[in-house]
């Protein structure tokens, strides 16, 4: 009788805790969240419920730690201030409304400046712009900032390494920043800290999970940018990390696997802007500021005419800049859209504004690639082409074994961007990202000339093939949607 007396207890007890958890998820997990994330979260809660509360006490807080936000939010008051009452070139004449009105936005959201007189170049080939970077670096007097997601010392990267060492060697100061979670166990990672240690270089890993240091916040919150500044006069930024281009591992070399990236080399005013990025992303990780050494925002024309906008985004920031950024764009096409993303996941809004163009007649294609690296993105984002391909929009799928990894989007024949964000989720609120918007005819051909040769080395996915999908891949796709959700 104790026995089923106990037993009897258990099961009431059980029932009470898990009608409290239900009921406490249904409170907690909704505020300020998407509606499509919160319920995701409510149902792995409710249908996995010790699986689901673990992961969400894990990776349920989409922001990071409060301190490291007063940092971004000193960092852009200061941004903002220094920078008001400064003039950032001659800009291009007759920009339309939305497009300074999308500046203001960027202006308010990201804190930096629009800047003219400034020139940028594409470089398209991988190995091409790794030793375009070590040219660059070798000309450096004073100081090279590097932040890369990826950074690793391979055959494909020597020469960029030697060229740090080099200039190291007749006392440039290196500074460095890599995001630890995507190097730490990676091929040759200690490898790159001895390398770095070897040549003099200041160095710092982003956003380290090492809570025995006291250093935690959400595990895959990552620090995915990619810059390289030289004196403050040369930048370059883009999709391509610091590595060999099947990155080393071995089931990317057992598949043949090949990264596909875009960078671009930027000479101008802003430059500085890229630097700030750099200095704020220093900062955040050493608490050192470097503002008396090095001038935050420098004034001085650049060779070219462009206008150029450097948009970060990430969790240290309040709202989706970068989001907010390609929302503007699509809603302000007038005649053609392009976009580069090799992880294409979006949420509501994004979706909507891109079938929304093509109902009003403008022409829109995606670029992603044919072969997946990451199940689960590959899956999720196979789970919107129905609807794109309804809508109107045309789907070029980059030909395996090439991973397309480039992100760029271009607007009709004069506003393009580039950067390190992809269009999904996990870029809109999980990544620190680093994009530029431009403006100019030139710089807009140069962005569809690129196009063209993925459009030559991509086949069309056409609504046909796609209605011919076999079930099980329906199945897969539907779920790793679900799970996309999961912020």
């Amino acid at each position: 009788m104790d026995t089923t007396f106990e037993a009897s207890w258990l099961v009431i007890a059980l029932f009470v805790i898990d009608l409290v958890v239900r009921i406490a998820a249904v409170i907690i997990v909704p505020r300020n969240r998407r509606p499509t994330a919160a319920m995701a979260w409510l149902l792995a809660i409710y249908f996995i419920p010790f699986v689901g509360v673990f992961l969400f006490l894990l990776i349920g807080n989409p922001r990071l730690p409060r301190k490291r936000r007063r940092k971004q939010a000193d960092i852009n008051r200061y941004i903002h201030d220094t920078s008001e009452s400064l003039e950032f070139g001659t800009l291009r004449p007759n920009a339309p409304d939305w497009f300074r009105a999308l500046v203001r936005l960027n202006r308010n959201l990201g804190a930096m400046p629009i800047a003219g007189d400034n020139a940028a170049t594409l470089i398209a080939d991988y190995q091409e712009s790794l030793d375009a970077m070590a040219d660059a670096i070798r000309q450096a007097k004073r100081y090279v900032h590097v932040e890369f997601y990826i950074l690793q010392t391979d055959a494909s990267t020597d020469n960029f390494f030697r060229a740090l060492e080099e200039v190291a060697e007749r006392g440039v100061v290196v500074r460095v920043l890599l995001d630890h979670w995507a190097n730490r166990g990676k091929p040759f990672y200690r490898q790159t800290l001895r390398r770095l240690d070897a040549m003099g270089a200041h160095w710092h890993l982003m956003l380290p999970v090492q809570p025995l240091r006291g250093r935690y916040q959400r595990p895959d919150l990552r620090n995915h940018r990619k810059l390289l500044v030289i004196d403050g006069a040369v930048a370059f930024m883009g999709s391509q990390n610091v590595t060999d281009s099947s990155y080393n591992l071995r089931k990317n070399i057992r598949r043949g696997l090949h990264w596909v990236d875009l960078m671009v080399r930027v000479e101008g005013p802003v430059v500085a802007s890229v630097n700030a990025v750099f200095l704020s992303d220093w900062y955040s990780e050493t608490d050192e500021t470097l503002t008396d050494e090095i001038d935050l925002f420098s004034v001085e024309s650049g060779p070219g005419d462009l206008d150029c906008q450097i948009v970060p985004s990430g969790p240290g920031f309040d709202f989706q800049n970068n989001l907010k950024l390609f929302l503007g764009l699509l809603f302000a096409a007038r005649e053609r859209i392009i976009i580069v993303s090799p992880y294409f996941v979006p949420d509501e809004a994004l979706l909507l504004a891109i079938t929304t163009a093509c109902q009003r007649g403008v022409h829109v294609e995606l670029f992603v690639s044919e072969e997946g690296d990451q199940a689960m993105v590959y899956h999720a984002q196979r789970s919107y082409y129905e609807a794109l391909l309804t809508a109107g929009v045309k789907i070029w799928m980059y030909r395996k074994p090439f991973i397309l990894h480039s992100k760029s989007l271009t607007i009709d024949d004069e506003v393009a961007v580039i950067g390190s964000s992809n269009m999904d989720m996990r870029s809109f609120g999980l990544n620190l990202e680093i994009s530029m918007l431009v403006r100019g005819e030139e710089f807009a051909r140069e962005m569809q000339r690129v196009e063209d040769v993925y459009r030559t080395l991509s086949r069309e996915l056409t609504a046909e093939e796609w209605r011919r999908q076999p079930l099980r891949s329906t199945i897969l796709d539907n779920l790793a949607r679900l799970t996309s959700a999961l912020q």
